[in-house]
Protein backbone atom coordinates (compact mmCIF):
# COMPACT_ATOMS: atom_id res chain seq x y z
CA UNK A 1 0.00 0.00 0.00
CA UNK A 2 0.93 3.55 -0.99
CA UNK A 3 1.07 5.22 2.33
CA UNK A 4 2.19 8.45 0.22
CA UNK A 5 -0.95 8.17 -1.38
CA UNK A 6 -3.30 11.36 -1.38
CA UNK A 7 -6.80 11.32 -2.01
CA UNK A 8 -8.48 14.56 -3.95
CA UNK A 9 -12.02 12.88 -3.83
CA UNK A 10 -13.82 13.74 -0.85
CA UNK A 11 -16.51 10.59 0.19
CA UNK A 12 -20.03 11.24 -0.20
CA UNK A 13 -22.29 13.49 1.71
CA UNK A 14 -24.23 11.58 4.55
CA UNK A 15 -27.64 13.15 3.71
CA UNK A 16 -26.55 11.20 0.18
CA UNK A 17 -25.78 7.94 1.38
CA UNK A 18 -27.93 7.54 4.29
CA UNK A 19 -31.14 7.43 2.75
CA UNK A 20 -33.61 4.77 3.51
CA UNK A 21 -34.08 4.04 -0.22
CA UNK A 22 -30.17 4.27 -1.05
CA UNK A 23 -29.36 1.70 1.70
CA UNK A 24 -32.09 -0.29 0.79
CA UNK A 25 -30.37 -0.30 -2.65
CA UNK A 26 -27.11 -1.54 -1.09
CA UNK A 27 -25.34 -4.34 -2.77
CA UNK A 28 -22.19 -6.99 -1.52
CA UNK A 29 -19.02 -5.71 -1.80
CA UNK A 30 -15.55 -6.76 -1.07
CA UNK A 31 -15.70 -5.31 2.60
CA UNK A 32 -18.61 -7.61 2.96
CA UNK A 33 -18.01 -9.81 6.08
CA UNK A 34 -18.70 -13.21 3.95
CA UNK A 35 -15.33 -11.78 1.83
CA UNK A 36 -13.37 -10.95 4.08
CA UNK A 37 -13.43 -14.41 6.39
CA UNK A 38 -12.63 -16.48 3.39
CA UNK A 39 -9.74 -13.85 2.88
CA UNK A 40 -8.63 -14.45 5.86
CA UNK A 41 -9.13 -18.56 5.88
CA UNK A 42 -7.11 -18.52 2.53
CA UNK A 43 -4.43 -16.64 3.34
CA UNK A 44 -3.89 -18.24 6.82
CA UNK A 45 -4.14 -21.38 5.86
CA UNK A 46 -6.72 -22.65 7.86
CA UNK A 47 -7.15 -26.48 7.92
CA UNK A 48 -11.19 -28.42 7.57
CA UNK A 49 -11.98 -31.59 8.92
CA UNK A 50 -15.09 -33.66 9.35
CA UNK A 51 -14.82 -35.27 12.47
CA UNK A 52 -18.17 -37.26 13.11
CA UNK A 53 -21.07 -37.98 10.48
CA UNK A 54 -23.08 -40.09 12.75
CA UNK A 55 -26.74 -40.23 10.38
CA UNK A 56 -29.51 -42.48 9.96
CA UNK A 57 -31.59 -43.92 7.21
CA UNK A 58 -34.35 -40.80 8.35
CA UNK A 59 -31.91 -38.41 8.34
CA UNK A 60 -31.05 -37.95 12.24
CA UNK A 61 -28.32 -37.86 14.08
CA UNK A 62 -25.00 -35.52 14.00
CA UNK A 63 -22.31 -34.05 12.78
CA UNK A 64 -18.90 -31.85 13.48
CA UNK A 65 -16.73 -30.21 11.33
CA UNK A 66 -13.58 -27.97 12.77
CA UNK A 67 -12.12 -25.56 11.29
CA UNK A 68 -7.90 -25.05 12.24
CA UNK A 69 -6.43 -21.84 12.55
CA UNK A 70 -3.06 -20.19 13.91
CA UNK A 71 -4.30 -20.45 16.92
CA UNK A 72 -8.01 -21.43 17.29
CA UNK A 73 -10.24 -24.37 16.35
CA UNK A 74 -13.78 -23.94 16.01
CA UNK A 75 -16.04 -26.57 15.36
CA UNK A 76 -19.40 -26.74 13.72
CA UNK A 77 -21.94 -29.46 15.75
CA UNK A 78 -25.25 -30.04 13.58
CA UNK A 79 -28.39 -32.10 14.61
CA UNK A 80 -30.16 -33.00 11.67
CA UNK A 81 -33.85 -33.87 12.19
CA UNK A 82 -36.64 -35.18 10.83
CA UNK A 83 -39.08 -32.91 10.56
CA UNK A 84 -42.70 -33.37 9.67
CA UNK A 85 -43.42 -30.99 7.03
CA UNK A 86 -46.36 -29.20 8.74
CA UNK A 87 -44.05 -28.02 11.31
CA UNK A 88 -41.61 -26.68 8.62
CA UNK A 89 -41.91 -22.65 9.72
CA UNK A 90 -39.39 -20.02 9.40
CA UNK A 91 -41.21 -18.16 12.02
CA UNK A 92 -39.54 -17.07 14.96
CA UNK A 93 -41.85 -18.91 16.72
CA UNK A 94 -41.32 -22.42 15.47
CA UNK A 95 -40.13 -24.85 18.30
CA UNK A 96 -38.63 -27.81 15.33
CA UNK A 97 -36.43 -27.16 12.90
CA UNK A 98 -34.86 -29.13 10.12
CA UNK A 99 -31.56 -29.17 11.62
CA UNK A 100 -29.74 -27.13 14.38
CA UNK A 101 -26.53 -26.20 14.43
CA UNK A 102 -23.79 -24.09 17.16
CA UNK A 103 -20.22 -23.35 16.27
CA UNK A 104 -18.14 -24.62 19.85
CA UNK A 105 -14.68 -22.97 20.70
CA UNK A 106 -12.31 -25.58 20.28
CA UNK A 107 -13.46 -29.56 19.63
CA UNK A 108 -16.21 -31.25 21.78
CA UNK A 109 -15.36 -33.93 23.01
CA UNK A 110 -18.36 -37.24 23.88
CA UNK A 111 -19.42 -35.04 27.07
CA UNK A 112 -19.78 -31.95 26.04
CA UNK A 113 -21.69 -33.39 22.18
CA UNK A 114 -24.19 -35.03 24.38
CA UNK A 115 -24.84 -32.20 26.64
CA UNK A 116 -25.14 -29.88 22.87
CA UNK A 117 -27.34 -32.76 22.02
CA UNK A 118 -29.87 -32.17 24.84
CA UNK A 119 -30.07 -28.59 24.08
CA UNK A 120 -29.01 -27.31 20.56
CA UNK A 121 -32.03 -28.38 19.15
CA UNK A 122 -34.81 -26.88 21.52
CA UNK A 123 -33.06 -23.73 20.94
CA UNK A 124 -34.39 -21.07 22.97
CA UNK A 125 -35.80 -23.87 24.90
CA UNK A 126 -32.50 -25.24 25.85
CA UNK A 127 -29.20 -23.99 27.64
CA UNK A 128 -25.78 -23.37 26.06
CA UNK A 129 -22.84 -21.49 28.01
CA UNK A 130 -20.13 -19.83 26.70
CA UNK A 131 -18.52 -22.97 24.94
CA UNK A 132 -21.14 -22.02 22.38
CA UNK A 133 -19.80 -18.97 20.18
CA UNK A 134 -23.36 -18.89 18.04
CA UNK A 135 -26.48 -21.32 17.66
CA UNK A 136 -28.52 -21.35 14.60
CA UNK A 137 -30.99 -23.44 12.86
CA UNK A 138 -32.43 -24.20 8.92
CA UNK A 139 -34.92 -25.91 7.49
CA UNK A 140 -34.80 -27.78 4.29
CA UNK A 141 -36.28 -26.00 0.93
CA UNK A 142 -39.47 -27.59 -0.07
CA UNK A 143 -38.98 -26.72 -3.59
CA UNK A 144 -35.94 -28.73 -4.05
CA UNK A 145 -34.79 -31.00 -1.49
CA UNK A 146 -36.45 -33.86 -2.27
CA UNK A 147 -36.27 -33.18 -6.20
CA UNK A 148 -32.27 -33.36 -5.41
CA UNK A 149 -32.13 -36.53 -3.23
CA UNK A 150 -34.11 -38.14 -6.22
CA UNK A 151 -32.36 -37.08 -8.61
CA UNK A 152 -28.84 -38.17 -7.50
CA UNK A 153 -30.20 -41.40 -6.14
CA UNK A 154 -31.50 -42.19 -9.05
CA UNK A 155 -27.60 -41.78 -10.95
CA UNK A 156 -28.65 -37.45 -12.54
CA UNK A 157 -27.91 -34.57 -11.51
CA UNK A 158 -30.19 -31.95 -10.58
CA UNK A 159 -32.77 -29.78 -13.01
CA UNK A 160 -30.23 -26.74 -13.29
CA UNK A 161 -33.53 -24.08 -13.97
CA UNK A 162 -34.36 -25.67 -11.01
CA UNK A 163 -31.53 -25.36 -8.81
CA UNK A 164 -30.54 -21.45 -9.99
CA UNK A 165 -34.95 -20.64 -9.12
CA UNK A 166 -34.18 -21.65 -5.20
CA UNK A 167 -30.43 -21.78 -5.05
CA UNK A 168 -30.20 -23.42 -1.47
CA UNK A 169 -31.13 -26.64 0.11
CA UNK A 170 -31.92 -25.37 3.18
CA UNK A 171 -32.00 -21.58 4.73
CA UNK A 172 -31.11 -20.43 8.35
CA UNK A 173 -34.33 -18.92 10.25
CA UNK A 174 -31.90 -17.22 13.20
CA UNK A 175 -28.43 -17.35 13.79
CA UNK A 176 -27.58 -16.12 17.32
CA UNK A 177 -24.16 -14.99 18.67
CA UNK A 178 -22.44 -12.25 21.13
CA UNK A 179 -24.64 -13.71 24.39
CA UNK A 180 -27.86 -14.67 22.64
CA UNK A 181 -29.07 -17.71 24.44
CA UNK A 182 -26.13 -17.51 26.63
CA UNK A 183 -23.74 -18.15 24.00
CA UNK A 184 -20.39 -16.44 24.76
CA UNK A 185 -20.59 -12.38 25.04
CA UNK A 186 -17.83 -10.60 21.75
CA UNK A 187 -15.71 -10.03 24.98
CA UNK A 188 -14.51 -13.46 25.17
CA UNK A 189 -13.48 -13.74 21.02
CA UNK A 190 -13.04 -9.99 20.52
CA UNK A 191 -9.03 -9.86 20.55
CA UNK A 192 -8.53 -13.17 18.18
CA UNK A 193 -7.80 -11.69 14.99
CA UNK A 194 -10.34 -14.02 13.07
CA UNK A 195 -13.21 -12.10 14.75
CA UNK A 196 -11.77 -8.58 14.73
CA UNK A 197 -13.93 -7.77 12.07
CA UNK A 198 -17.83 -7.96 12.05
CA UNK A 199 -19.43 -10.82 12.53
CA UNK A 200 -16.94 -13.59 11.90
CA UNK A 201 -18.28 -16.14 14.12
CA UNK A 202 -21.69 -16.10 12.52
CA UNK A 203 -20.01 -16.28 8.98
CA UNK A 204 -17.84 -19.10 9.69
CA UNK A 205 -21.02 -20.85 10.82
CA UNK A 206 -22.94 -20.19 8.11
CA UNK A 207 -19.82 -21.35 5.34
CA UNK A 208 -19.59 -24.67 7.57
CA UNK A 209 -23.57 -25.39 7.71
CA UNK A 210 -23.33 -25.24 3.89
CA UNK A 211 -20.13 -28.22 3.74
CA UNK A 212 -22.49 -29.82 6.08
CA UNK A 213 -26.23 -29.43 4.12
CA UNK A 214 -24.17 -30.95 1.09
CA UNK A 215 -22.72 -33.55 2.66
CA UNK A 216 -25.75 -34.26 3.89
CA UNK A 217 -28.39 -34.54 0.80
CA UNK A 218 -25.35 -36.85 -1.13
CA UNK A 219 -25.43 -38.78 1.70
CA UNK A 220 -29.13 -39.36 1.60
CA UNK A 221 -29.38 -39.77 -1.90
CA UNK A 222 -26.63 -42.90 -1.36
CA UNK A 223 -28.83 -44.22 1.41
CA UNK A 224 -31.73 -44.39 -0.65
CA UNK A 225 -29.78 -46.02 -3.60
CA UNK A 226 -26.73 -46.95 -3.18
CA UNK A 227 -25.95 -48.87 -6.42
CA UNK A 228 -27.05 -45.62 -8.45
CA UNK A 229 -26.39 -42.74 -6.58
CA UNK A 230 -23.94 -39.78 -7.56
CA UNK A 231 -22.64 -36.74 -6.30
CA UNK A 232 -23.36 -33.62 -7.54
CA UNK A 233 -20.81 -32.53 -9.64
CA UNK A 234 -18.03 -29.66 -8.05
CA UNK A 235 -19.84 -26.80 -10.56
CA UNK A 236 -23.12 -27.53 -9.55
CA UNK A 237 -22.26 -28.10 -6.01
CA UNK A 238 -21.00 -24.99 -5.87
CA UNK A 239 -23.93 -22.92 -7.30
CA UNK A 240 -26.23 -23.64 -3.78
CA UNK A 241 -25.62 -21.00 -0.95
CA UNK A 242 -27.25 -21.56 2.31
CA UNK A 243 -30.86 -19.27 2.33
CA UNK A 244 -31.54 -17.63 5.38
CA UNK A 245 -35.21 -15.55 6.39
CA UNK A 246 -34.94 -12.60 7.95
CA UNK A 247 -37.38 -9.90 9.52
CA UNK A 248 -38.47 -7.53 11.77
CA UNK A 249 -36.31 -8.81 14.77
CA UNK A 250 -33.26 -7.61 13.01
CA UNK A 251 -34.63 -4.37 11.17
CA UNK A 252 -33.75 -1.80 14.26
CA UNK A 253 -29.94 -3.05 14.84
CA UNK A 254 -28.55 -0.05 12.72
CA UNK A 255 -30.09 2.48 14.74
CA UNK A 256 -29.19 0.67 18.08
CA UNK A 257 -25.61 -0.07 16.83
CA UNK A 258 -24.53 4.19 15.47
CA UNK A 259 -20.96 4.10 15.88
CA UNK A 260 -20.94 0.34 14.06
CA UNK A 261 -23.18 1.38 11.06
CA UNK A 262 -20.76 4.63 10.69
CA UNK A 263 -17.66 2.50 10.80
CA UNK A 264 -19.48 0.10 7.97
CA UNK A 265 -20.60 2.73 5.59
CA UNK A 266 -17.73 5.20 6.32
CA UNK A 267 -14.82 1.88 5.16
CA UNK A 268 -16.76 1.55 1.70
CA UNK A 269 -16.92 5.42 1.51
CA UNK A 270 -13.61 5.54 1.68
CA UNK A 271 -12.87 2.79 -0.39
CA UNK A 272 -15.19 4.59 -3.08
CA UNK A 273 -13.13 7.75 -2.77
CA UNK A 274 -9.84 5.72 -3.11
CA UNK A 275 -10.55 4.81 -6.23
CA UNK A 276 -12.50 7.52 -7.88
CA UNK A 277 -9.21 9.71 -6.34
CA UNK A 278 -6.67 7.74 -8.96
CA UNK A 279 -5.10 9.43 -11.38
CA UNK A 280 -5.23 6.36 -14.37
CA UNK A 281 -6.50 2.63 -14.19
CA UNK A 282 -3.74 0.64 -12.57
CA UNK A 283 -2.79 -2.04 -14.98
CA UNK A 284 -5.24 -4.46 -15.69
CA UNK A 285 -8.18 -3.10 -13.86
CA UNK A 286 -10.28 -1.47 -16.60
CA UNK A 287 -10.52 -4.91 -18.06
CA UNK A 288 -11.45 -6.52 -14.99
CA UNK A 289 -14.05 -4.00 -14.38
CA UNK A 290 -15.72 -4.67 -17.86
CA UNK A 291 -15.73 -8.81 -17.01
CA UNK A 292 -17.31 -8.04 -13.88
CA UNK A 293 -20.01 -5.74 -15.17
CA UNK A 294 -20.77 -8.52 -17.73
CA UNK A 295 -21.18 -10.99 -14.53
CA UNK A 296 -23.24 -8.77 -12.75
CA UNK A 297 -25.28 -8.08 -15.75
CA UNK A 298 -25.95 -11.88 -15.74
CA UNK A 299 -26.38 -11.83 -12.18
CA UNK A 300 -29.68 -9.62 -12.61
CA UNK A 301 -30.76 -11.32 -14.97
CA UNK A 302 -31.13 -14.65 -12.92
CA UNK A 303 -32.27 -12.60 -9.61
CA UNK A 304 -36.01 -12.79 -9.45
CA UNK A 305 -38.30 -12.04 -6.76
CA UNK A 306 -42.26 -12.22 -6.55
CA UNK A 307 -42.90 -8.78 -5.03
CA UNK A 308 -43.87 -6.07 -6.48
CA UNK A 309 -41.14 -3.34 -4.50
CA UNK A 310 -38.08 -5.88 -5.63
CA UNK A 311 -39.23 -6.60 -8.96
CA UNK A 312 -39.56 -2.77 -9.83
CA UNK A 313 -36.03 -2.41 -8.12
CA UNK A 314 -34.86 -5.59 -10.61
CA UNK A 315 -36.00 -3.88 -13.57
CA UNK A 316 -33.90 -0.72 -12.91
CA UNK A 317 -30.84 -3.00 -11.98
CA UNK A 318 -31.20 -4.83 -15.31
CA UNK A 319 -31.46 -1.67 -17.36
CA UNK A 320 -29.00 0.40 -15.36
CA UNK A 321 -26.52 -3.34 -16.22
CA UNK A 322 -27.61 -3.21 -19.70
CA UNK A 323 -26.63 0.55 -19.78
CA UNK A 324 -23.32 0.32 -17.70
CA UNK A 325 -22.11 -2.52 -20.42
CA UNK A 326 -22.90 -1.23 -22.88
CA UNK A 327 -21.15 2.59 -22.06
CA UNK A 328 -18.35 0.34 -20.49
CA UNK A 329 -17.72 -0.86 -24.48
CA UNK A 330 -17.14 2.32 -25.92
CA UNK A 331 -15.65 4.33 -22.87
CA UNK A 332 -11.66 4.99 -22.65
CA UNK A 333 -10.45 4.66 -18.86
CA UNK A 334 -7.11 5.48 -20.11
CA UNK A 335 -7.79 9.49 -19.17
CA UNK A 336 -6.98 11.62 -15.81
CA UNK A 337 -9.19 10.02 -13.34
CA UNK A 338 -11.03 7.52 -15.05
CA UNK A 339 -13.10 6.26 -12.06
CA UNK A 340 -14.07 9.34 -11.16
CA UNK A 341 -15.16 9.99 -14.41
CA UNK A 342 -16.84 6.60 -14.66
CA UNK A 343 -18.61 7.30 -11.25
CA UNK A 344 -20.47 10.89 -12.60
CA UNK A 345 -21.47 9.10 -15.18
CA UNK A 346 -23.06 6.67 -13.20
CA UNK A 347 -24.73 9.64 -11.25
CA UNK A 348 -26.55 10.50 -13.92
CA UNK A 349 -27.42 7.69 -15.78
CA UNK A 350 -28.17 5.10 -13.40
CA UNK A 351 -30.70 3.96 -10.80
CA UNK A 352 -30.14 4.25 -7.14
CA UNK A 353 -29.46 -0.06 -7.94
CA UNK A 354 -27.27 0.81 -10.75
CA UNK A 355 -25.65 3.37 -8.82
CA UNK A 356 -24.99 1.32 -5.52
CA UNK A 357 -23.83 -1.98 -7.89
CA UNK A 358 -21.42 0.44 -9.82
CA UNK A 359 -19.65 1.05 -5.86
CA UNK A 360 -19.36 -2.82 -5.61
CA UNK A 361 -17.99 -2.85 -9.22
CA UNK A 362 -15.64 -0.67 -8.91
CA UNK A 363 -13.84 -2.03 -5.30
CA UNK A 364 -13.27 -5.56 -7.07
CA UNK A 365 -10.35 -5.18 -9.07
CA UNK A 366 -8.68 -2.72 -6.52
CA UNK A 367 -8.48 -5.17 -3.48
CA UNK A 368 -4.72 -4.00 -2.90
CA UNK A 369 -6.32 -0.22 -2.53
CA UNK A 370 -9.49 -1.34 -0.39
CA UNK A 371 -8.87 -4.57 1.28
CA UNK A 372 -7.37 -3.64 4.79
CA UNK A 373 -10.10 -1.31 5.38
CA UNK A 374 -11.86 -4.61 6.52
CA UNK A 375 -9.69 -3.77 9.95
CA UNK A 376 -11.78 -0.54 10.63
CA UNK A 377 -15.12 -1.60 10.56
CA UNK A 378 -15.75 -2.97 13.98
CA UNK A 379 -16.49 -0.77 17.03
CA UNK A 380 -15.97 -1.20 20.64
CA UNK A 381 -19.03 -0.78 21.75
CA UNK A 382 -18.28 -1.64 25.57
CA UNK A 383 -17.17 2.01 26.99
CA UNK A 384 -20.28 4.29 27.58
CA UNK A 385 -20.98 6.97 25.33
CA UNK A 386 -20.44 10.43 27.63
CA UNK A 387 -22.43 13.54 27.15
CA UNK A 388 -20.21 16.03 26.82
CA UNK A 389 -22.28 18.42 29.46
CA UNK A 390 -19.66 21.63 28.83
CA UNK A 391 -20.23 22.10 25.13
CA UNK A 392 -21.97 25.61 24.82
CA UNK A 393 -25.78 24.86 23.62
CA UNK A 394 -25.00 27.51 20.79
CA UNK A 395 -22.48 25.13 19.59
CA UNK A 396 -24.44 22.36 19.94
CA UNK A 397 -27.60 23.21 18.33
CA UNK A 398 -25.70 23.98 15.26
CA UNK A 399 -24.35 20.56 15.37
CA UNK A 400 -27.93 19.18 15.55
CA UNK A 401 -29.02 21.42 12.62
CA UNK A 402 -26.22 19.81 10.56
CA UNK A 403 -27.34 16.40 11.16
CA UNK A 404 -31.08 16.82 11.64
CA UNK A 405 -31.91 19.28 8.82
CA UNK A 406 -34.05 16.93 7.04
CA UNK A 407 -36.20 15.95 10.56
CA UNK A 408 -36.51 19.26 10.69
CA UNK A 409 -38.35 20.02 7.78
CA UNK A 410 -40.73 17.27 8.51
CA UNK A 411 -43.93 18.48 10.02
CA UNK A 412 -44.76 15.79 13.30
CA UNK A 413 -48.07 16.80 13.90
CA UNK A 414 -49.16 14.77 10.98
CA UNK A 415 -50.02 11.41 10.93
CA UNK A 416 -48.43 9.60 8.26
CA UNK A 417 -44.83 11.37 9.95
CA UNK A 418 -45.44 8.96 12.84
CA UNK A 419 -47.71 6.63 11.92
CA UNK A 420 -45.62 3.21 12.73
CA UNK A 421 -44.61 2.50 16.47
CA UNK A 422 -41.39 0.26 17.15
CA UNK A 423 -42.39 -1.75 20.15
CA UNK A 424 -41.11 -5.27 21.77
CA UNK A 425 -43.31 -8.47 21.51
CA UNK A 426 -44.23 -9.83 24.93
CA UNK A 427 -44.07 -13.44 23.95
CA UNK A 428 -40.17 -13.55 21.78
CA UNK A 429 -39.30 -9.90 22.87
CA UNK A 430 -38.01 -9.13 19.24
CA UNK A 431 -38.95 -5.76 17.72
CA UNK A 432 -42.28 -5.29 16.36
CA UNK A 433 -44.09 -2.75 14.28
CA UNK A 434 -47.92 -1.53 14.82
CA UNK A 435 -49.80 1.48 14.12
CA UNK A 436 -50.31 4.10 16.15
CA UNK A 437 -53.28 5.30 15.41
CA UNK A 438 -55.04 1.33 15.01
CA UNK A 439 -53.41 -0.35 17.25
CA UNK A 440 -52.53 0.27 21.14
CA UNK A 441 -48.99 0.21 21.29
CA UNK A 442 -47.76 3.86 21.69
CA UNK A 443 -47.23 3.63 25.52
CA UNK A 444 -44.28 0.92 24.53
CA UNK A 445 -42.45 3.05 21.66
CA UNK A 446 -38.75 1.96 22.02
CA UNK A 447 -36.68 5.30 20.90
CA UNK A 448 -36.20 4.35 17.51
CA UNK A 449 -37.27 7.83 15.59
CA UNK A 450 -33.91 9.70 16.19
CA UNK A 451 -35.15 12.67 13.56
CA UNK A 452 -38.40 13.06 15.46
CA UNK A 453 -37.06 13.36 18.65
CA UNK A 454 -34.17 15.56 17.33
CA UNK A 455 -36.80 17.60 16.43
CA UNK A 456 -38.57 17.78 19.70
CA UNK A 457 -35.47 18.34 20.93
CA UNK A 458 -34.84 21.25 18.65
CA UNK A 459 -37.47 22.99 19.84
CA UNK A 460 -36.82 23.02 23.06
CA UNK A 461 -33.26 24.18 22.08
CA UNK A 462 -34.58 26.97 20.68
CA UNK A 463 -36.58 28.65 23.74
CA UNK A 464 -33.98 27.40 26.31
CA UNK A 465 -31.83 30.23 28.18
CA UNK A 466 -29.46 27.42 29.40
CA UNK A 467 -25.82 28.33 27.98
CA UNK A 468 -24.30 24.61 28.01
CA UNK A 469 -25.60 21.24 27.46
CA UNK A 470 -25.68 19.81 30.78
CA UNK A 471 -28.35 23.06 32.11
CA UNK A 472 -30.41 22.20 29.00
CA UNK A 473 -30.59 19.08 30.15
CA UNK A 474 -31.44 19.57 33.91
CA UNK A 475 -34.07 21.41 32.55
CA UNK A 476 -35.06 18.84 30.03
CA UNK A 477 -33.88 15.38 31.11
CA UNK A 478 -36.35 13.81 28.29
CA UNK A 479 -34.21 14.77 25.62
CA UNK A 480 -30.77 13.02 27.13
CA UNK A 481 -30.95 9.89 25.05
CA UNK A 482 -30.80 12.06 21.47
CA UNK A 483 -28.65 14.41 23.00
CA UNK A 484 -26.04 11.51 23.14
CA UNK A 485 -27.04 10.24 19.51
CA UNK A 486 -26.53 13.83 18.38
CA UNK A 487 -23.22 14.29 19.61
CA UNK A 488 -22.36 10.68 18.20
CA UNK A 489 -23.50 11.75 15.33
CA UNK A 490 -21.26 14.88 15.20
CA UNK A 491 -18.21 13.01 15.55
CA UNK A 492 -19.05 9.94 13.44
CA UNK A 493 -20.57 11.26 9.98
CA UNK A 494 -22.27 8.13 8.92
CA UNK A 495 -23.75 7.22 12.22
CA UNK A 496 -27.67 8.25 11.65
CA UNK A 497 -29.69 7.46 9.25
CA UNK A 498 -30.76 10.53 7.47
CA UNK A 499 -34.65 9.07 7.26
CA UNK A 500 -38.04 8.90 9.06
CA UNK A 501 -38.12 5.48 10.34
CA UNK A 502 -41.47 5.45 11.71
CA UNK A 503 -43.30 6.95 8.72
CA UNK A 504 -46.35 5.79 6.83
CA UNK A 505 -43.83 5.18 3.96
CA UNK A 506 -41.34 3.01 5.87
CA UNK A 507 -40.23 -0.46 4.14
CA UNK A 508 -37.98 -2.24 7.11
CA UNK A 509 -37.11 -4.43 4.46
CA UNK A 510 -34.52 -1.00 3.58
CA UNK A 511 -32.88 -1.52 7.06
CA UNK A 512 -32.48 -5.45 6.68
CA UNK A 513 -30.75 -4.76 3.14
CA UNK A 514 -28.33 -2.72 4.14
CA UNK A 515 -27.18 -4.65 6.75
CA UNK A 516 -27.37 -7.96 4.90
CA UNK A 517 -25.75 -6.61 2.14
CA UNK A 518 -22.86 -6.26 4.33
CA UNK A 519 -22.83 -9.45 5.39
CA UNK A 520 -22.48 -10.75 1.74
CA UNK A 521 -25.86 -11.59 0.97
CA UNK A 522 -27.33 -11.50 -2.52
CA UNK A 523 -30.53 -12.43 -4.81
CA UNK A 524 -32.55 -10.37 -1.73
CA UNK A 525 -36.51 -11.44 -2.20
CA UNK A 526 -39.17 -9.69 -0.08
CA UNK A 527 -41.62 -11.60 1.08
CA UNK A 528 -43.27 -8.26 2.61
CA UNK A 529 -42.19 -5.03 3.47
CA UNK A 530 -41.26 -6.35 6.71
CA UNK A 531 -39.01 -10.02 5.86
CA UNK A 532 -36.82 -11.09 3.54
CA UNK A 533 -35.34 -14.03 1.88
CA UNK A 534 -31.39 -13.97 0.85
CA UNK A 535 -28.80 -16.17 -0.46
CA UNK A 536 -25.29 -16.80 1.46
CA UNK A 537 -22.22 -18.11 -0.14
CA UNK A 538 -23.47 -18.97 -3.29
CA UNK A 539 -20.82 -19.84 -5.64
CA UNK A 540 -18.30 -19.79 -2.83
CA UNK A 541 -15.50 -22.53 -2.42
CA UNK A 542 -15.85 -24.76 -0.18
CA UNK A 543 -13.54 -25.05 2.78
CA UNK A 544 -11.80 -28.32 1.21
CA UNK A 545 -11.30 -26.16 -2.00
CA UNK A 546 -9.89 -22.94 -0.47
CA UNK A 547 -6.37 -24.24 -0.13
CA UNK A 548 -5.91 -24.92 -3.93
CA UNK A 549 -9.23 -22.27 -4.94
CA UNK A 550 -9.91 -18.84 -5.35
CA UNK A 551 -11.40 -17.43 -1.97
CA UNK A 552 -12.44 -14.16 -3.43
CA UNK A 553 -13.97 -14.19 -6.64
CA UNK A 554 -17.62 -16.11 -6.27
CA UNK A 555 -19.77 -13.50 -5.80
CA UNK A 556 -21.02 -13.08 -9.27
CA UNK A 557 -21.63 -16.05 -11.22
CA UNK A 558 -18.20 -17.80 -12.83
CA UNK A 559 -17.00 -15.85 -16.06
CA UNK A 560 -17.74 -19.15 -17.98
CA UNK A 561 -21.61 -18.80 -17.44
CA UNK A 562 -21.56 -15.29 -18.22
CA UNK A 563 -19.82 -15.79 -21.06
CA UNK A 564 -22.50 -18.57 -21.85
Amino acid sequence: MDQTRTDTIALRDPNTVMTLARMGSFHQCRLSFMRVLLRRLKSENWRFEQREFVIDAKGVGHAVYTAHGPAHSYSLVAFANDLPPEKRSDRVIATEWDATFTLYDGIPDRSEIERLRANIPLQEAGRVDDNSLSVSRANRSVRLWDHVVEALAAGRQPDEARVADVGYLMRTTAVYGSGKLGAADREKTADRPEFQAPFQIEMLSVFLTRAFVMDLVEYMAHLRAPETAVPLTPALRRRFGIGNSTGLGMAPYLINHPVLLNNWIAARETALARIRSLPDALPGTDLALRDYARRAQINAQAWHSEHPIQQAKLSDLRCDMDTLCAHLEKTDLTGPQPWNALWQWGEENLSLEGQEQLVSLMLEPHGELVDELAQCMAADETAPTRIDGTLPLDRFRTQVEEVYAWALDIDWTAQAAQENVWYTSEEKLEPRLGDRYAEPVEPYELPLCPGRDAARMHADLMLSGADTVARFLMDHPEHRHIARRAQIAACFPYAEIRDNTIGAGLLPIDLLRAKLAFFGAVHFDPRSDRWVRINMFQHAPFPADLAQGEADDWTFPPAQEAAE
